[in-house]
């Protein structure tokens, strides 16, 4: 018989097909499907499919006495009750490594964004003002990349910004001694060395608002932030007053709180430019971070250890 299988995120209709080949399929994006499904089927259901945003809940496993796999399509995983997951026995995986060149890809062009203003200058172009009306924006050659958080995205965002001839410093929980890059031991000491800072570090509790607004202060008027990690490390708050006072020089962000609502407190900044959390998303990462799952899930049913644990 197939493993049942509950999924709990959109999927495209070929994606949703080779599922339902390989499992007994129960798709449940809305909450109202979720909460049915888990109702209905928690009895029988073996495996879930999600994401870190969307997570798993302690209440939902409980409700499902036969989950045995727990898997988030992407690589963040904040939102999934893992220590309850692993109390109960429950094998654990995510999508690593999936989708890393695409974020670092989106990270740099956020940067590029963002600094050279490319949205506003698209604008006043179509607008028909030429460029002796416009203010020059710097470049990105020779200046200091600061990353907060130097996994693997990190490190590729590292690797693409020494291309530009940046300086990498970099915060992380403990220093990586085989790599090039300066060490700084706070956030808040590399905002104030660098002048673009890159938030790469997951989300969860330990690190909800680690950038606040000493570190944005830190950044300072000529500083640039940039976010493809998770909208819950910035406090938006404290960024938006650091842009309408003039204590940051903009941001390029890709995830925020309110997410999947935009931030309301930035809509109006012109110093600001916002993707719809769409950094991981391409053809070619969804496809390696679905062709994950289905290795994770293979091999967890046929008694092997998964490719990608948590």
């Amino acid at each position: 018989m197939k493993p049942v299988l509950l999924v709990l995120i959109s999927m495209s209709e070929p994606s949703l097909a080779e599922l339902g080949a390989r499992f007994e399929l129960h798709h449940a994006p809305t909450a109202q499907q979720r909460a049915d499904d888990i109702q209905t089927h928690g009895a029988r259901i073996q495996a879930v499919l999600t994401n870190g945003t969307t997570g798993l809940r302690a209440d939902e496993i409980d409700a499902m006495p036969r989950l045995s796999l727990a898997c988030a399509l992407g690589a963040g995983y904040e939102n999934l009750a893992l220590e309850h997951a692993r109390a109960r026995g429950i094998v654990l995986a995510n999508g690593a490594g999936t989708n890393d060149d695409c974020v670092a890809d989106h990270a740099l062009a956020l940067l590029l964004a963002t600094v050279r203003a490319i949205p506003q200058l698209d604008q006043a172009c179509r607008q028909g003002i030429w460029r002796d009306a416009l203010p020059m924006r710097p470049q990105l050659a020779r200046k200091r990349l600061g990353i907060l958080g130097l996994g693997t995205i990190g490190r590729k965002i590292a690797q693409r910004g020494a291309a530009f001839d940046l300086d990498v410093g970099y915060h992380n929980r403990s220093p990586r001694a085989a790599l090039p890059y300066r060490y700084f031991d706070s956030p808040e000491a590399l905002a104030q060395w660098c002048d673009f800072f890159v938030v790469a570090a997951p989300g969860g509790a330990a690190t909800k608002h680690l950038v606040d607004a000493p570190v944005l202060k830190a950044i300072g008027p000529a500083g640039f932030l940039i976010n493809i990690a998770r909208g819950s490390v910035v406090d938006t708050e404290a960024l938006a007053h650091a842009l309408r006072a003039g204590d940051l020089g903009g941001a390029g962000l890709d995830v925020y709180e309110s997410e999947p609502l935009p931030p309301a407190a930035l809509m109006d900044l012109p110093n600001v430019v916002l993707t719809p959390h769409i950094a991981g998303w391409s053809p070619e990462s969804m496809q390696a971070s679905f062709q994950c799952f289905l290795d994770n899930a293979e091999l967890h049913f046929a008694g092997q250890p998964v490719r990608t644990p948590i």
